[in-house]
């Protein structure tokens, strides 16, 4: 594994950087949970690495402590967000470094969740762990976009893809719709729908264009089923569009799909985060809804 020697400052970001590579192995699978990447060093060395795969499985300090084993114990813990001080789905990560009898943790950001929000930190301390916060924090909240603005607003963040001409254009002049983008560009809209908690598209586009929105994993190097289908979302106010396993519409014979019937966008966005867990949002609709957000 790879080892470095420089000033402790150059040493935390290069250790650090290894750990937002680690949590980037998560990035499409871990929705609900943020992704998070952890690195043990010993002696400027890596003795054990790892990220959280999936909501409900352990941790990233825990797969990296499994793969240190013994070499854990006097060594630096590199965490790309605070390690949980609470019993969930998973024992506390904060606890697991303590038992490992780590001298010191350097932490990219805290986590503003309100079951952690420096809680974790806290408990590293009173254990006598040495403690540093604010190694490449904006380079790891890269990664936690949605989730950290819900914790912090209780709203999504949200994102918008919409292919247009030179001249503004999103359709042709008859409403024919035609392919404009490039193969990269698709490329990139499936990731983005991979880290989205919730697809929002509109009923003059599930009429006109009859789209799936699914995330087609064989792109992202993937397995299907691990990837978390988005919550689909069809703003259909004058109610043109309902459940049916005989519809026309393939968003409209699945029997999650959710129809939001009024105006307010906010309200829409507020309940995604509150009752669905969609921190990540992604618009995918023509022109109108386009300008709606």
């Amino acid at each position: 594994m790879p080892t470095i020697n420089h000033s402790q400052d150059a040493q935390d970001r290069y250790f650090m950087m290894l750990a937002i590579e680690q949590a980037k192995l998560g990035l499409y699978t871990t929705r609900p949970n943020p992704v998070v990447g952890c690195v043990i060093v010993q002696a400027e060395e890596v003795v054990g690495q790892g990220f959280h795969p999936k909501a409900g499985e352990p941790h990233a300090e825990v797969f990296a402590l499994k793969e240190a084993g013994d070499r854990a114990v006097g060594a630096t813990a590199y965490v790309t967000l605070e390690p949980c001080s609470h019993t969930g789905r998973t024992p506390p990560c904060a606890l697991a470094l303590i038992k490992a009898n780590v001298k010191r943790v350097v932490i990219a950001g805290l986590d503003p969740n309100p079951q952690v929000a420096g809680r974790g930190v806290k408990l590293l301390k009173q254990a006598g762990i040495e403690v540093t916060v604010g190694i490449l924090t904006e380079q790891a909240e890269a990664l936690n976009r949605g989730f950290l603005k819900a914790m912090r607003t209780q709203m999504p963040y949200v994102r918008l893809k919409i292919a247009t001409s030179l001249d503004g254009r999103t359709a042709m002049a008859s409403g024919e719709s035609k392919w404009i983008t490039s193969n990269a560009a698709r490329e990139d809209v499936q990731k983005i729908r991979a880290r989205s908690g919730a697809i929002i598209t509109g009923s003059e586009t599930v009429i006109a264009d009859d789209p799936q929105l699914n995330v087609r994993s064989n792109q992202l190097g993937v397995l299907p089923e691990k990837i978390p289908s988005p919550q689909i979302v069809v703003l259909d106010r004058r109610q043109r569009l309902e459940h049916s396993a005989q519809s026309d519409y393939q968003l409209c014979r699945r029997t999650d799909t959710i129809y939001w019937r009024t105006d307010d966008l906010t309200d829409l966005l507020a309940t995604l985060v509150r009752d669905h867990q969609c921190y990540d949002v992604l618009v995918e609709a023509g022109a109108g809804v386009a300008g709606s957000f």
